[in-house]
């Protein structure tokens, strides 16, 4: 009997150790959980207590209500954050020679060319007309300016024509078209000068100005709508005119000058009312300030114009001849600082900018030169 109650002792005793030695290892594994949660909780106390002392409104000021709210700066530099936020890509700069162009292009102005129609083809010209290239950084910002006046229908045709070829040519651009209000005789020049100013207000950072007639469109896209370091003139061989030169001096139709050339000659004349003469007298303004005019191979420089009646109040100036004779002594006084308008209206449509302004009535007799 005593040694069967020994043997039951034993055995219990044994258990008894056992599980003691379970408890034992039970309350290490969870002193050691434990004590690694503190010494994450003082890790992270330490960290973040002094930022809190050095900015304690920081996180109370920022009006959460407001997605682009800032908190306001204490003057110190602040750290920075665990995950930055994603950074615009560098492009590269747009090549000189676009890969993208055709060279010789069919056209013709027989088709319907509803607007709706040219604002499908051109899905990637935001509103006003302004298009940025998605994958190059341009050398320039061009403003394209187009004096304009119940041409609606020759507009259409331009714009179902230029934005593809300005967009393969990988150009920053935008288009304005300066509506001269009225029934008043037609002045070409003044309303250059006005496209001129006002897209400058819109945006500085306009660096080449191309002065378009509305009648007026390239045959081949290798015609590059740029400045560079003398004026340049796209059209030099018209159909009107057998693809040619009509003469040596001739500057009208497609122009262009980069903002410190066109400053240079004073802007364009403002006295040129009804048609002609004015590109003559711009000819003789770069002349004057000692710089040429730069023109395309006349195999790229082919333009096509737009059949229309001469309007009405756009006859010619007979007072143009005695003008163009006296530009050396009304070049300072007559142009972009001399202009005077009032801008009654600036809409910007999807495909370009409409700016309709009052530039005035012609005076009863010409002034003298």
């Amino acid at each position: 009997m005593s040694r069967l109650l020994g043997g039951t002792l034993e055995r219990v005793c044994k258990a008894v150790l056992l599980l003691c030695l379970l408890h034992f290892l039970v309350a290490v594994i969870l002193y050691f959980d434990v004590y690694a949660q503190h010494l994450a909780f003082f890790s992270r106390f330490s960290a973040r207590g002094p930022a809190r002392a050095l900015h304690p409104a920081a996180s109370s000021s920022t009006n959460c209500s407001r997605p682009n709210a800032t908190a306001p700066s204490s003057g110190l530099p602040e750290a920075p954050s665990a995950r930055p936020g994603p950074t615009a890509p560098v492009l590269p700069p747009c090549p000189d020679s676009p890969p993208g162009l055709v060279g010789r292009l069919l056209i013709e102005f027989t088709s319907p060319m509803p607007l709706e129609r040219v604002q499908r083809e051109n899905p990637g010209v935001l509103l006003g007309g302004r298009y940025t290239p998605p994958d190059c950084t341009p050398a320039q910002t061009v403003a394209v300016i187009i004096p304009f006046r119940h041409r609606e229908h020759h507009l259409r045709y331009w714009l179902h024509y230029l934005h593809p070829i300005l967009r393969r040519q990988r150009l920053r651009y935008g288009i304005y078209v300066v509506n001269q209000h009225g029934e008043d005789t037609f002045n070409r020049a003044k309303l250059l000068n006005v496209g001129f100013l006002e897209a400058l207000k819109e945006d500085a950072t306009y660096n080449c100005f191309i002065f378009s007639d509305v009648d007026l469109v390239p045959m081949d896209d290798r015609n590059l709508y740029r400045c560079g370091d003398q004026p340049r003139h796209f059209a030099i061989a018209m159909d009107k005119f057998g693809f040619r030169l009509p003469y040596a001096g001739y500057f009208g139709g497609v122009s262009g000058l980069n903002k410190s050339q066109f400053l240079r000659i004073n802007g364009f004349p403002n006295e040129y009312w009804g048609w002609g003469g004015e590109d003559d007298d711009i000819f003789n303004r770069i002349s004057l300030a000692g710089m040429k005019i730069s023109r395309p191979d006349i195999r790229i420089g082919r333009y096509r114009m737009i059949k229309h009646d001469r309007d009405k109040h756009n006859e010619p100036n007979p007072q143009r001849f005695t003008k163009i004779q006296n530009t050396k002594l009304t070049m300072k006084r007559d142009g972009i600082g001399s202009v005077r308008y009032q801008v009654l209206e600036v809409s910007r449509q999807p495909l370009f900018t409409n700016i309709t302004v009052d530039i005035g009535r012609p005076p009863s007799w010409p002034p003298r030169g």
